[in-house]
């Protein structure tokens, strides 16, 4: 599974988790993927995998 938002092409990021004694070590931040019935322009209805961020700005109509 592409963890990649199919509107955006958010996909994850990469940092460090880091301890109290400030030893670091790699991770990865992951976008809040949902997925979710899309109305597409041409009438169809399809999945995707949409990041919230795209959810709450109105840039997917969600089918019925």
């Amino acid at each position: 599974m592409a963890k990649r938002c199919d509107i955006c092409g958010k996909g994850p990021q990469f940092g460090h988790n880091v301890s109290h004694s400030n030893n670091k070590t790699k991770r990865k931040f992951y976008p809040n993927l949902q997925r979710v019935r899309v109305k597409l322009p041409s009438g169809a209805t399809t999945h995707q995998r949409v990041c919230v961020r795209c959810l709450k700005a109105g840039k997917v109509t969600k089918a019925a």
